[in-house]
């Protein structure tokens, strides 16, 4: 079992989502992004089918940064962190969910800004080559790949782990691969690699979550694109910390698509009978599942939008 250290409080900031809304007014949870600026209209924030989140913890008067992902493009993270005036530099760790593109798109960018060494924490399958998804007509779509070699001359310490990995003096955890007992969660059935000649189905092993232990609250999960499986991830974080109470759910869900749609239901249940204070579909939910989600929890649901930030 991993002793997850208590935190004060924890800001999330969205640097990219998949869907924005510059006239969402702010909430006592959340703080939207304004849509002007010293009586001008501010220029506008992008958004993409990719997903970064920019975590700030807080205890004792530190505040650790960390980055979750960087979407897909090579600007589009880039571009928000300038206009939301977010200095790179602050930015003391790099946590990568998994190997898919539309979540390291910007990353040899911002390691560039950075300019000095700083940490990047992987699933060592998150440089796999030859990933593929295949359509029901037979066609083959093969994912770009990401190089380690390209990261590390831009500044990456490299650092590959399979199990539960704390950061920012105990206070987040890294799951590392996640177990996966729940029978409704099969992970994404048309994803394929080939490994040593032979093509393999794609278990996306390298899929990992961040967890943050907030005092007198609970657990704050915060996922990529959870193709573990979105109940496998909160019950595999519950285990790993020995903490049972979740206080907020965030991120992926991956519940898009006509091959989730029978998902929804079970997985809805799940998170119910969970019942987070704060849950915040994201990126891959999807608006079907999303749109659940809000009718079913909506004292609990916060309608994600880049540029937003929620404060636990």
């Amino acid at each position: 079992m991993v002793k997850l250290k208590e935190a004060e409080r924890v800001e999330i900031i969205t640097l990219i989502d998949n869907y924005t809304d510059c006239l969402i007014p702010s909430s006592q949870n959340v703080r939207r992004c304004p849509h002007y600026k010293n009586g001008k209209v501010a220029p506008p924030l992008l958004a993409e089918h990719g997903l970064s989140l920019l975590l700030k913890v807080f205890k004792t008067g530190k505040i650790h940064s960390l980055l979750l992902d960087a979407g897909w493009s090579k600007t589009g993270v880039i571009h928000n962190l300038h206009q939301l005036g977010i200095e790179v530099r602050e930015i003391e760790t790099v946590i990568l969910s998994h190997g898919h593109m539309d979540h390291w798109g910007s990353l040899s960018g911002i390691l560039k800004l950075i300019s000095g060494p700083i940490p990047v924490i992987v699933h060592p399958d998150v440089f796999l080559q030859n990933r593929f998804l295949t359509l029901p007509d037979g066609e083959k779509i093969t994912f770009p790949t990401l190089k380690e070699s390209l990261l590390q001359k831009n500044g990456a310490q490299i650092i590959k782990s399979t199990e539960p990995y704390l950061l920012a003096e105990e206070l987040v955890l890294v799951t590392g691969e996640i177990e996966r007992t729940v029978n409704f969660e099969k992970g994404l059935p048309n994803a394929y690699l080939e490994r040593g000649g032979k093509v393999e189905p794609d278990r996306i092993s390298d899929d990992q979550a961040l967890a943050v232990n907030l005092k007198g609250k609970g657990l704050v999960i915060i996922t990529g694109c959870a193709h573990s499986g979105i109940i496998n991830t909160v019950r595999y974080v519950q285990k790993v910390t020995g903490i049972d109470r979740v206080y907020a759910v965030i991120g992926g869900f991956h519940l898009s698509g006509a091959k989730f749609e029978t998902v929804i239901p079970p997985t809805l249940e799940e998170i119910k009978r969970i019942n987070p204070s704060v849950i915040s579909p994201m990126h891959c939910t999807g608006f079907k599942a999303t749109m659940e989600i809000a009718k079913n929890m909506p004292h609990q649901f916060v309608l994600s939008s880049v540029g937003s930030t929620l404060l636990l």
